[in-house]
């Protein structure tokens, strides 16, 4: 196994996460195997009870692991899926360890950071690469260099880079190069941070520089002399128009070529599915606009995997989009707002928790419908179209979710039965794949040519049975059912595009893959110019 862990200096948000990515899809492009790993230095067993405001969006695995959002990069760089292993975190080492010690597994010694805590660290690392077949691991550790969350991780994997041959591991260090007020590329930052690494027993081996515009050769010469690492393993990596990019800029920057020979690997193979995908992203032309209805959108983050989702889709289907995120408090108490909805090709309602924001959703999701603008709903985006067409077209007043009214006198929307006793919030809802029947001749079923699926969820609430009858008697249908019981997508076959779906299909969107319901809502709106 060839490891490459991946470190960060200076500041958080620097991009090691498409970094690490970025590498991971140029290394399968030579033809081999690569899986990732992400550390999480918090406590936290996983992001599952974290708001979106802390770290992003929680991305869902396929065994219902609620993760960092870097591993959704990893997933769709990779075009692979990971399970909640390939995600450490403190809490995950601390409560192993600690559940070790209250069996008696330490035959009576002292339990320590190092040993005990670090060994677990590498079996787990070990362990996870072992499982995945892969040939080389990438292994990103979350925060900056000095931080003291991080630093059992860190040390750990000083050591697994002594017990392992020198030609099995890389550090590659991710670092800030700020201009300053005259417009000069400074490494200071970078001196401190390679210092600091050198510090806890790590030598850099590659440092890739976080700037605005490409590194000046005497900028590249600096960093060499300081970092003590060679000038064609100081990297450049400049901002660019789009994530998918950074794979081919680190390529022409010669890391992949760099990371082959100091890991003993050759060229297999060469893909260039990546370079053609990028090619045809920044040829085409046209563009629909829509507008996405939900409360964290000043936070691009909370929902990355639907921005990168609707990107697969617009690809593939040749067309640009334009999205303007609408806050859903806004539309609300702005009837202007509202008919402002009339200037977009389609409307998304994402998924989400909480009573905030609630109504807005379901007024936009009536002037979608009553409008006829293609809509899109996910999650809570389909179980507020159930609410609204309960309440305005069935004529079952003040219908609602018990999650928002729990004394609602229609509760179209209820608790799932498993979920009534539970006192736990972690890891407890309905999570990862499951599958779906679709009905015969209806959108879904043309939508995803199936008559199976197998899509990922995450909620804790449903649609009630028993107002199913009631519902459908009007005009909208479930088309897709879990077990004959659960309701896994309603959608109103009168309008030209309104579907929407319990799960969350931005989950496995892929480029040059795009998930079915995300490419028709594409072509729905492209349909609707």
């Amino acid at each position: 196994m060839k490891y490459i862990v991946v470190t960060g200096g200076v500041m958080s948000g620097l991009g090691k996460g498409i970094t690490t990515a970025s590498i991971g899809r140029n290394l399968k492009n030579k033809g081999y195997r690569v899986t990732a790993i992400k550390i999480d230095p918090y406590i936290n067993i996983d992001a599952g009870t974290m708001s979106p405001y802390q770290h992003g969006e929680v991305y869902v695995l396929k065994d219902g692991g609620e993760v960092d959002l870097d591993l959704g990069n990893y997933e769709r760089f990779l075009d692979t899926e990971l399970t909640h292993d390939h995600n450490i975190t403190t809490g995950k080492f601390y409560n192993s360890v600690i559940s070790k010690e209250r069996r008696g597994e330490y035959l009576g010694k002292t339990v320590q950071i190092i040993p005990h805590v670090t060994n677990e660290i590498k079996d787990w690392i070990r362990d996870v690469a072992s499982d995945s077949g892969a040939d080389i691991c990438l292994i990103e550790v979350g925060g900056t260099i000095g931080d003291i969350e991080s630093m059992p991780f860190l040390e750990a994997l000083r050591q697994m880079h002594r017990e392992e041959p020198e030609e099995n591991t890389i550090f590659v260090h991710v670092t800030l190069v700020p201009l300053d007020a005259q417009g000069e590329q400074k490494t200071k930052p970078t001196q401190h941070s390679t210092r600091d690494m050198r510090e806890l027993g790590l030598t850099p081996n590659v440092v890739v520089a976080r700037c605005e515009e490409p590194l000046l050769e005497s900028t590249i010469s600096k960093i060499s002399l300081f970092s003590d690492v060679p000038e064609e393993a100081v990297i450049s990596a400049n901002d660019v128009e789009d994530i998918y990019e950074v794979p081919l800029m680190l390529e022409k920057e010669g890391l992949t070529n760099y990371l082959m020979k100091m890991l003993d690997l050759k060229k297999i193979t060469e893909d260039t599915s990546w370079n053609e995908m990028v090619s045809k992203m920044k040829s085409i032309t046209g563009e629909v606009k829509f507008a996405i209805i939900g409360k964290y959108t000043h936070l691009g983050d909370s929902y990355i995997s639907i921005r990168e989702a609707l990107k697969h889709a617009a690809i593939e289907s040749g067309c640009n989009f334009k999205s303007t995120w609408i806050d859903a408090e806004l539309i609300n108490r702005d009837s202007d707002a509202l008919e402002n909805l009339s200037e977009y090709d389609g409307i998304l309602v994402p998924g989400g928790f909480g009573e905030r924001g609630i109504e807005g959703k379901i007024k936009a999701i009536q002037y979608a419908r009553e409008h006829d603008i293609p809509y899109l709903g996910l999650c809570l985006g389909m179980q507020l179209s159930v609410i609204e067409f309960a309440r305005n077209v069935a004529g079952l007043e003040n219908a609602n979710s018990t999650e928002f009214d729990p004394s609602t006198p229609h509760p179209v929307i209820d608790i799932l039965p498993e979920q009534k006793d539970l006192v736990n919030m972690g890891a407890t809802m309905r999570l990862g794949t499951y599958k779906a029947c679709l009905k015969q001749g209806t959108l879904a079923q043309q939508i995803y040519s199936a008559d199976e699926i197998v899509e990922r969820h995450r909620h804790r609430y449903e649609v009630n049975p028993e107002y199913i009858e009631k519902i459908e008697k009007h005009g909208m249908i479930f088309s897709a059912m879990n077990n004959g019981k659960r309701m896994e997508i309603a959608e109103i076959p009168e309008k030209k595009f309104f579907f929407t779906s319990q799960f969350h299909p931005e989950f496995t969107s892929r480029p040059g893959h795009p998930s079915p319901p995300f490419k028709a809502f594409i072509e729905a709106m492209m349909d609707n110019k």
